[in-house]
């Protein structure tokens, strides 16, 4: 039996203002389809013999992730909460050790794109065959150019079986003239990162090479609690452990690692705006364009409008991705350096960073739409249903106005109704609970005003979805 394991927690960054730490790639549709979390677990359809996907993810995406698996029909998956990330290798271990011993894990990030999908399916079927014979299995991508932005695994001699090579040798991304020798020699495949291995001879391998952290993740998880659907591992014990990925922990030190050929696939990790573009369909002039986009003499450039007007005029080579509170313009030679960016940023402490204009919450989501030092406007969306917590504020009161849905509101002791263009108020220090009593969405203006206007300004006092309450 083969047990997917979903790893969902990078940040992609490189891929700012798209994705942002509450909202990373992962979770966002970049086709316009489903996301890259739901493709990563549909193109698994046509494989035999699976049972439930473990998803492994970061504790502040949970609600999301939960939600994207349940509208593509995943409502058995096993959610794991990891309170830091770790990298790959504790991830990995996690699952292996929450898995019968005897199964096979698959282990895939989240965030990769693979456009031929029975390429992909047979590659797994085959290293099937190679992880029973106790191989730790890695997908090695038929590399299409130099690239330098990629690991590189050189293959050695075929294995007895025929499928598949023995790995000789793990490279860490190349400079552009050893990328052009390896692509030369035919010997090389671009590091995927997706993984196959028996539960038992991956934690073995581990167990030789970084016994403490099969340590720490065991511990981790026998100290583990539900919450609601989700395992959260124990805090203060995980993140003790080491941060450090399956490839440096294991697959460089094992002499017991294959390497399956992936060829064809139209696989990409989308790990910068480069890769983005070269994943896209082109027009004449070979430019990407998404959105309310309208441009003059313009060629070989990626062009990605959310929220307005998007005009170009004039440039070549270039990225520009315009959101509702962020406008990215970068030429394609400077793409990887977005992260660099998201760094300083990140110091100034820009909340551009974390979050979207909107912000997704179990119950819904709200979106900022005027902000000062004085008041700030948001547009509340609650699905029919869900209620948001009994709350508190010390330095806010808020003003509520029904636009669309049912609202039923707690405010102190009262508890009351409002429809469609009726309004309250909700004075700083009152308990108050708003809930959506009807079956369309409840969609409210909230004006807040006050001497803080932060969002930890919250003391939860009851909660539908498990998060912290007043003590």
């Amino acid at each position: 039996m083969i047990v997917p394991v979903i790893l969902c927690g990078g940040s992609g960054t490189r891929l700012w203002p798209l994705s942002r730490k509450a909202y990373p790639k992962q979770l966002l549709s970049l086709s316009g389809g489903y996301s890259m979390l739901q493709d990563t677990i549909l193109r698994l359809s046509a494989i035999n013999n699976l049972l439930p996907p473990i998803v492994i993810c970061n504790e502040a995406h949970r609600f999301i992730v939960a939600e994207q698996l349940l509208e593509i029909g995943i409502a058995n998956a096993k959610i794991i909460l990891e309170p830091n990330a770790k990298n790959t290798a504790p991830a990995a271990a996690i699952a292996a050790l929450e898995s019968d011993k005897k199964s096979l894990l698959l282990v895939l990030p989240a965030d990769h794109q693979i456009k031929e999908i029975e390429r992909f399916c047979e590659a797994v079927v085959a290293a099937t065959q190679v992880a029973h014979e106790d191989y730790l299995v890695t997908f090695g991508i038929q590399p299409t150019q130099p690239e330098t932005g990629y690991g590189y695994i050189k293959r050695a001699q075929p294995l007895a079986s025929s499928i598949g090579y023995q790995a000789a040798e793990f490279i860490e991304k190349p400079d552009l003239n050893k990328a052009i020798q390896y692509i030369a020699s035919a010997e090389y495949y671009w590091n995927s990162g997706m993984f196959m291995f028996r539960a038992a001879s991956y934690l073995s391998e581990l167990e030789q090479f970084s016994p403490k952290m099969v340590s720490v993740c065991q511990q981790a998880l026998l100290h583990a609690t539900k919450d609601l659907d989700f395992i959260r591992l124990d805090a203060g014990i995980f993140n003790a452990c080491e941060n450090n990925s399956i490839d440096y922990a294991v697959m460089e030190k094992s002499k017991k690692v294959a390497v399956i050929p992936l060829h064809e696939s139209g696989w990409s990790d989308l790990g910068s705006w480069n890769s983005v573009f070269d994943a896209k369909n082109k027009d004449a002039n070979n430019n990407v364009i998404y959105g309310d986009v309208h441009i003059e003499n313009v060629a070989n450039s990626y062009l990605h409008a959310e929220d307005r007007l998007l005009t170009v005029v004039g440039v070549s080579d270039h990225i520009v991705i315009e959101t509702a509170d962020a406008v990215l313009v970068a030429h394609k030679d400077a793409a990887q350096d977005v992260k660099k960016m998201v760094n300083s940023l990140s110091i100034k402490k820009r909340s551009e960073i974390e979050h979207h204009r909107r912000v997704h919450r179990p119950w819904g989501y709200y979106e900022v739409l005027d902000n000062t030092t004085q008041f700030r406007v948001k547009r509340i969306c609650v699905k029919p249903g869900a209620s948001l917590s009994l709350q508190m504020h010390h330095f806010r009161s808020e003003h509520w106005v029904v636009i669309n849905g049912i609202a039923e509101v707690t405010c102190g002791e009262k508890c009351f109704t409002l429809i469609e263009n009726q309004s309250t108020y909700i004075p700083a220090k009152e308990k108050h609970r708003l809930k959506n009593t009807g079956t369309d969405s409840l969609i409210l203006i909230e004006v807040q005003t006050g001497s803080y206007l932060g969002e930890d300004d919250i003391v939860r006092f009851e909660d539908h979805y498990g998060r912290e309450i007043a003590g």
